[in-house]
């Protein structure tokens, strides 16, 4: 025996509901059991959701959720009425969620429905009494329908939601919605079967003789129950094929505070008489149509406002720099108008260099956007004009302070402080020479995929301190090298502070990326896949336009730059491996970066296979540096190499000066302070040496890579 007909042969129906599309399909069991045709048939959510009792269908949704969300079995029982509300039968449905392919949250429900005998005298399944009360069924109706509506964020959610409305023996099945513009009225939304025959097939006019101008016209809601009366009120809009698809018609004015903003038409396609009850109804659903409508036009108005505000302020086409690749996101605050002070921009030098630029300006409002859009303008004329990356901070900051004057006679004072980074990038070169007023420092990643915080000079944030200074500092780019710039959004979004932000960028960034298929190697679209991913480690899939859990986390927005040097320049041979390479310079006035040199040596050797090895490394460069601040009067050139594949590099790390003097050995004393510099060198470097250069001398040593076991 077939499962159908066993089934039947029990009075057990089967049905399925596809969330996404919202059809509900009923075997011929269940179709009966639901009061249609005994017969196999599919049908849109609204019409399966009339045969059941309101209440009965606020309850299961209730149930369904939960079953979803625990992986559950959802079981309930319904009540089946028809189109004047009377209970019919009491039915039990017990079904199971089943994800569908290729959605993320959609999901099938299918299940079973078997009738259940009336409850006994003194009992009830349900917990209020059923009394089939158009009323209170009216009243459950209401409730569903303005949650539905309070809850959606676009007009065209807002039309979906009207479509779906529905409720037993009083369900429209076309609606169309008319707004106004000037003397205009069009049609900006409609549902039903062929509801291009209820809407005119062009804009219409206030003057025009129809039901939806008369509408605006007068504020009062027009009711044609029958064909009759809508020819002979309407002769001039009527058409011959209107009685074929639908017999009743009734046009209600959207009213929001006391102004009239456009037209609700709904279809019926059996007569109806508009009793007063039913009146009722259509009214209060046109308030709350009329108020969603309202409310997501002004949303999108200032969503548009936003958007073409930061567009604006944006650089308007994908930089092209010779030799380098270029890629750069932008993403509003979640909070208001979705405007804020971050901002980057590409500007073209006289030198035929290029700029880059990077800023946060504090706050999220519109008073941090209008002061974002002036400063990037002084910013691009100032490098415009072929100042160097410091002159060109000095004067923004000396700029930024004079914007934040009292302003008006009552003397309010804003004054608004901004970080930036300033980059003059050198492509033939690699060279980029970096300025820093209070921003994050940028991030690199090397060509064997590790990343590394370089360290820069820097000066207080724009604003402060109009006379503030801001030195420059040179990094070198190698060709297949990727440098991070980014606003602080990136970093500490979350909860994060600096470490913690940094290491969750660091699992993005040093993730591989494959190359695009034909190409020699890494291209742009692989650069373009690296910036969604670094936004999306933040603010989750990207779906941060919509409302849902990750919504929260959009606190602060984002600014980054990412560019790497051309591939095809450092591709390598069989069997070779990338370089790692840093340079440090610690000046004698600047001691403390000695600190950020040792980080940089921990940051490059934190895949080596001996700790104690690392810990080694890291002491010998700390006195390396150490003695040229204290013996010489110049500064230190540090430059650290990584050479070979994993379990057998060579480290090599110089420490150059411009004095002539050579280190000698000293034989300290037991209470001595200094003195063991070289016997620490050779002790803990499998070899060192002194080259003297033309200008000065360098330090150097080198360590090969063992594990702990070849050590000891």
């Amino acid at each position: 025996m077939r499962t159908e007909d066993l089934l039947a042969a029990i009075a057990t129906g089967l049905w399925r509901w596809d969330s996404v599309s919202g059809a509900v399909t009923y075997d011929a069991e269940a179709a009966r059991l639901v009061g249609l045709p005994a017969e196999p048939v599919t049908v849109p959510e609204a019409a399966a959701r009339a045969c059941f009792h309101p209440a009965d269908w606020l309850e299961v949704k209730a149930i369904v959720q939960l079953a979803v969300a625990e992986g559950t079995l959802a079981e309930a029982r319904l009540r089946i009425v028809d189109e004047k509300g009377t209970v019919l039968r009491t039915v039990r449905t017990r079904s199971r969620p089943i994800a569908r392919g290729g959605s993320e949250d959609g999901y099938y429900l299918l299940g079973t429905l078997q009738e259940v005998p009336d409850p006994l005298p003194g009992t009830s399944a349900f917990g209020p009494p059923i009394t089939g009360d158009w009323r209170r069924n009216r009243e459950a109706f209401l409730l569903d329908a303005g949650r539905a509506l309070a809850e959606a964020m676009s007009t065209a959610e807002v039309l979906r939601v009207a479509a779906g409305l529905s409720m037993p023996g009083f369900t429209p099945d076309g609606l169309a919605v008319f707004g106004v513009q000037g003397e205009r009225i069009s049609v900006i939304g409609h549902h039903g079967p062929r509801a291009g025959t209820d809407r005119p097939l062009h804009d219409i006019t206030l003057n025009t003789d129809h039901p939806a101008a008369e509408v605006v016209r007068t504020g009062r809601a027009v009711y044609l129950p029958t064909p009759e009366e809508y020819r002979g009120r309407f002769p001039t809009a009527w058409t011959p094929g209107r009685t074929r698809i639908r017999r009743s018609w009734a046009f209600l004015p959207l009213i929001v505070a006391g102004r009239t903003i456009g037209a609700w038409m709904a279809g019926f396609a059996y007569p109806v008489s508009f009793s007063p009850d039913e009146r009722s109804v259509l009214t209060t659903i046109a308030r709350m149509l009329a108020q969603a409508l309202s409310r997501t036009a002004l949303q999108e108005t200032e969503r548009e406002l936003a958007d073409g505000l930061q567009r604006s302020m944006l650089p308007a086409d994908k930089p092209d720099i010779p030799g380098l690749t270029v890629a750069a996101r932008y993403v509003p605050t979640g909070g208001g108008l979705q405007v804020g002070g971050d901002w980057y921009d590409v500007i073209g030098l006289p030198s035929g260099r290029t700029a880059l630029v990077i800023g946060d300006v504090q706050g999220h409002d519109v008073r941090a956007a209008g002061i974002m859009g002036q400063l990037r303008i002084a910013v691009r004329a100032y490098a415009s004009e072929g100042h160097h990356p410091d002159a060109v901070l000095s004067r923004a900051s000396r700029f930024l302070a004079g914007l934040a004057e009292p302003e008006g006679p009552d003397g309010r004072y804003d004054p608004r402080f901004a970080t930036c980074l300033y980059m003059e990038v050198d492509p033939v070169a690699g060279t980029l020479d970096i300025a820093r007023a209070g921003h994050p420092d940028p991030a690199v990643r090397l060509a064997d995929g590790t990343m590394m915080i370089r360290p820069t000079a820097g000066g207080l944030p724009l604003g402060i301190d109009p006379d503030a200074d801001y030195p420059t500092t040179r990094v070198v780019l190698e060709p297949g090298e990727t440098l991070l710039m980014c606003t602080d959004g990136l970093i500490e979004t979350g909860g994060h502070d600096l470490e913690t932000g940094w290491d969750r960028i660091r699992k993005v960034f040093e993730r591989p990326v494959i190359p695009a298929a034909g190409s020699g190697g890494l291209d742009s679209d692989d650069l373009e896949v690296l910036a969604d991913s670094l936004v999306q480690a933040v603010h989750g899939p990207p779906s941060h336009h919509t409302t849902g859990p990750l919504a929260d986390r959009r606190e602060d927005d984002i600014a980054l730059l990412l560019i790497r040097r051309e591939a095809e320049l450092c591709l390598v041979g069989p069997g070779s491996a990338p370089v790692r390479r840093t340079a440090v310079t610690v000046a004698q006035a600047e001691p403390e970066r000695i600190a950020g040199a040792r980080q940089q040596l921990r940051d490059m050797l934190h895949d080596w296979a001996d700790p104690e090895q690392v810990e080694s490394a890291v002491l010998m460069l700390s006195e390396m540096v150490t003695n040229v601040l204290v013996h010489t009067d110049g500064d230190a050139l540090l430059v650290a190499e990584v050479r070979g594949r994993h379990g057998a590099r060579r480290l090599r790390l110089d420490v150059a000066d411009s004095s002539d003097e050579l280190p000698h050995r000293r034989r300290p004393g037991e209470l001595a302070s200094s003195g063991r510099g070289l016997l620490l060198m050779e002790v803990l470097a499998d070899t060192w040496g002194v080259d003297p250069r033309g200008d000065g001398k360098c330090i150097w040593y080198e360590l090969y890579e063992a594990t702990p076991e070849d050590g000891a």
